[in-house]
């Protein structure tokens, strides 16, 4: 154990907080393709936000962590840890290229005797069938005979700093019952809470992609209640409260669904079970469901606004909330766009006001514009979307930032009932 030296290969939301941590242990070297992102950390910031400056700084000046795209750097490392993003393409179809590429990465330096582990989601097979075949293929080595190989899925939770990565359990897994046993060691050995051994890297694939399938169908679930008992007449929050009373009750809360994991794990595991002549009626009903309710926020609130007979057309809106999730800057798969695009069809003029959000990873990625401070204008109508701290405190002067007569929606129902037009 004493010589294990570790390459962790993406240094982003899961991989960054991963090499600070074994860092602590063992010589640890982050390898990312970023120049610009490896600059920030080299000089002790970390834009993600998931590693506070004093960690971050204290592991490189007391722990010797380096962060490097100088794939000489790793080199020198024998045990590989893959981290990398696994997201789907415009067709929610698996887009496994940062897999490949870094599999060549680590095909390029693995040697004899070496072990690969990888963290990034993905469907049962994916690792031994898809990623293994290439590093195998540019190093020339065989695997299992030369190299071996380990599963550990990521469970990183971005904004949460109580689910910090070593308070979290991890599945471990391995190719061997010898490398089995040596990726449960290193990864306890730097853990609060230990590790769980499953019986193959498959099983640990498995467990991994089901953890989010089964919160999104939970989260489409409560969504249809939301749109029903809307219908209806009653305040979806009251009727969770009452059920919540119930022992067993899952409590739930409806809402947009979006980030790297939820939102895209699902259609993994389904792309998985149809390739093997399998319709996975619920899973794909459940994504269904939470991918339509953007649009359904805005048409909302469209309707409370004709309803107070506030002319929609060229009104201004604003959306308080653009990351996908609370307190963090994270725009990941944020379904906050969707509510644009829909407001963008009643041709309304709409504001995005994000305390978190980088306006220029906005604008590179959703090719909008949002501001950071808000503007000195009054609104016909506000969506709350993401629950923001500083709205959660209620910040925000209202009376200021309407109009006398508005609507406002509560997405996340974090406003007094009495105060909102509208919530799911």
């Amino acid at each position: 154990m004493q010589d294990i030296r570790i390459a962790v290969i993406g240094l982003g939301y899961v991989g960054l907080p991963l090499a600070r941590l074994f860092s602590t242990k063992y010589k640890t070297v982050g390898y990312d393709l970023s120049e610009a992102r490896v600059k920030a950390l080299m000089a002790g910031h970390d834009a993600t936000l998931e590693v506070s400056d004093e960690l971050l700084q204290d592991a490189i000046k007391n722990h010797g962590l380096l962060c490097s795209s100088n794939i000489e750097d790793i080199r020198d490392c024998n045990f590989y840890v893959v981290a990398v993003p696994t997201p789907v393409d415009r067709n929610n179809n698996p887009d496994l290229t940062p897999l490949y590429g870094a599999s060549e990465v680590v095909g390029k330096v693995i040697a004899k005797g070496d072990t690969v582990v990888y963290e990034s989601t993905v469907y049962p097979g994916v690792t031994e069938d898809e990623c293994l075949p290439v590093v195998e293929r540019v190093s020339g080595l065989k695997f299992n005979v030369d190299f071996y190989a380990g599963y550990s899925p990521e469970r990183i939770n971005p904004g949460d700093k109580v689910h910090t990565v070593e308070k979290i359990k991890k599945i471990t897994s391995g190719s061997t019952p010898e490398t089995a046993d040596l990726v449960d060691r290193v990864y306890a050995s730097v853990l609060q809470n230990g590790t769980h051994r499953a019986s193959s890297i498959k099983v640990a694939e498995a467990a991994k992609v089901i953890e989010n399938s089964q919160r999104d169908i939970n989260i489409a679930f409560v969504n249809e209640l939301s749109k029903i008992f809307t219908l209806m007449g009653i305040d979806t929050q009251d009727v969770l409260e009452a059920a919540g009373t119930k022992w067993n009750f899952i409590k739930m809360n409806p809402g947009l669904v979006g980030g790297h994991c939820i939102s895209v794990d699902p259609y993994y595991l389904a792309q998985c079970a149809q390739r093997l002549g399998y319709n996975p009626e619920i899973i794909l009903a459940g994504r269904r469901m939470n991918d339509g309710m953007g649009a359904y926020v805005a048409d909302q609130t469209v309707k409370l606004m004709l309803k107070k007979g506030i002319q929609v057309l060229h009104s201004k809106i604003i959306i308080m909330g653009f990351t996908f999730k609370e307190n963090c800057p994270d725009v990941r798969n944020t379904r906050v766009i969707d509510i644009y695009r829909a407001l963008q069809e009643y041709n309304a003029d709409i504001t995005v006001f994000d305390p978190w959000a980088s306006p220029e990873r906005v604008k590179h990625e959703y090719g909008i514009d949002i501001v950071n401070k808000l503007p000195d204008e009054k609104f016909a109508a506000a969506i709350i979307a993401v629950a923001h701290r500083q709205f959660r405190e209620m910040e925000i002067d209202f009376d200021s930032l309407l109009t006398k007569n508005h609507v406002i929606y509560d997405v996340k129902a974090i406003m007094p009932r009495e105060l909102v037009d509208g919530r799911l």
